[in-house]
């Protein structure tokens, strides 16, 4: 747990906790409502958004805000307090918040009804438009990424007859048990272990955590080949922005390749957003089966698991025809979900794609560009005020880049400032989590202007409260 502490010594300093109560008293003054929905569905409403970072000095303004509506790239809390939103559903809202297009498609398919059952109408034609963009052979639909990338494992071990899978550190694929385990040191050996209580020991122990990046790596899953069914990466980790190892990439697709281990690519947050591609196009390299979500659901739940049809085919026995002696000869595996391909979802995919389609490449290439122009000027602020922060960026996605060399205070000062920072900038009506967050087509110039300048000011500020 975070204390407001000196650098020098472990009491704490005046101007700092003077600093403090002024940020929690305006803070609180501005999103009152907020707090109050916090603190009057509590006993009933488990939610895990006023847990995750929690910090005993920061309690009394620890509560989500409360959205009332959202257009373009501005959010409005229950309070009226008007916010330039940079989570952007946690990368969901490619185009902003409530674009017309999405909403006509969502409008008109509400007038048609929610027929859960039978086909949705548009799903073949979503399929065949995620092939298009994606180069992958063919196309299922789930809820969520969670889903997606629980079957793509499953299939993976269908089609392979093998058992374990392995996974990178630092990398994030839903919260399924197996995604949910961590490398530990036991007597000097390296072991997977459960990341959180209620997950069974048994349940990670065919999976494999290993370093990204490292080539070391690849040595150990040479020595599991006979044992692997499945390498799972996120190409570019959410939660580590400056690491983007083409090469890396490279040599595992061999790897795997020559091995006969599926390659597994999560691309919930790549997808659609580096390049309409994905990072497969990106990097140049052919997953076996990749996963996707967030920004094709236009804001709909959405998951998608694309493949190799050789993998693809254990979800329906392949494809056939009709009026000859064909018929599905793949062997299966168990896959469902009432609400899978869901018609909201689908008519916002269907609009989705056709956008990023039409638009091409271009669409990525102008954001991507905004993005690294907003990213430098940061940096170079940060680096003219001699502070321990930098920014990294993968196209349109941005946060704090690791430091890898920074000293442990060095590093705890910096985290303590990005969560004093948080509630900084929503005072002066900026929306990010985590000191990072995401850049849509609907935010203008002047967005961007007046988010740097809610860093400068911030940042200002804190120093005279003497951090």
């Amino acid at each position: 747990m975070q204390t407001i502490q000196s650098e020098s010594t472990n009491s704490p300093i005046s101007p700092q906790q003077k600093h403090l109560e002024n940020l929690i008293e305006r803070h609180i003054n501005r999103t009152k409502t907020s707090k109050e929905f916090a603190q009057t569905y509590r006993p009933v409403l488990a939610d895990n958004k006023t847990l995750v970072g929690f910090s005993f000095p920061l309690k009394e303004m620890f509560y989500p805000i409360v959205a009332k509506r959202s257009q373009g790239s501005k959010i409005w809390d229950v309070d009226g307090n008007e916010y330039i939103d940079v989570t952007m559903g946690f990368g969901v809202n490619l185009f902003g918040h409530n674009p017309l297009f999405i909403k006509e498609a969502l409008q008109e398919q509400l007038e048609q009804g929610i027929q859960v059952g039978p086909q949705a109408e548009c799903a073949g034609e979503v399929a065949q438009l995620i092939s298009e963009l994606t180069g992958m052979e063919r196309v299922t639909f789930s809820n969520t990424g969670t889903e997606a990338v629980m079957t793509a494992i499953r299939l993976a071990r269908a089609a392979t007859g093998r058992n374990k899978i392995a996974m990178f550190s630092g990398s994030y694929h839903g919260h399924f048990n197996e995604a949910l385990a961590k490398a530990k040191k036991v007597e000097g050996k390296v072991q997977t272990a459960p990341a959180f209580p209620g997950i069974p020991q048994n349940i990670v122990e065919d999976v494999l955590i290993l370093d990204y990046g490292n080539p070391q790596s690849l040595d150990v899953i040479k020595s599991h080949s006979q044992e692997l069914a499945a390498v799972l990466v996120e190409p570019v980790q959410s939660r580590r922005l400056d690491l983007q190892p083409k090469e890396y990439l490279q040599q595992l697709r061999q790897l795997t390749q020559e091995l006969g281990i599926t390659l597994i690519f999560d691309e919930m947050v790549t997808g659609f957003r580096i390049h309409p591609g994905g990072a497969q196009a990106w990097f140049g390299i052919e997953a076996d089966i990749a996963t996707y979500g967030k920004i094709v659901g236009g804001g709909m739940p959405i998951g998608i698991i694309a493949g190799k049809a050789n993998y693809m085919d254990g979800i329906d026995g392949g494809n056939w025809n009709y009026g000859d002696s064909s018929y599905p000869q793949a062997k299966t595996t168990f896959f469902a979900g009432t609400f899978c391909k869901h018609p909201l979802a689908m008519a916002a995919a269907k609009v989705v794609l056709q956008h990023l389609k039409t638009q091409g490449v271009s669409l990525q290439e102008q954001l991507n560009s905004r993005t690294s122009h907003f990213v430098e000027t940061l940096n170079n602020y940060f680096e003219m005020e001699n502070m321990p922060i930098r920014m990294a960026h993968f196209g349109s996605l941005f946060g704090p880049a690791s430091s890898g060399n920074a000293s442990s205070s060095e590093e705890s000062s910096s985290l303590s400032a990005l969560d004093l920072l948080y509630y900084h900038l929503l005072d002066r009506g900026i929306m990010l989590r985590g000191g990072g967050g995401f850049l849509s087509t609907a935010h203008t110039n002047e967005d961007m202007e007046r988010m740097v300048w809610a860093v400068k000011d911030s940042v200002e500020e804190l120093r005279k409260g003497g951090f």
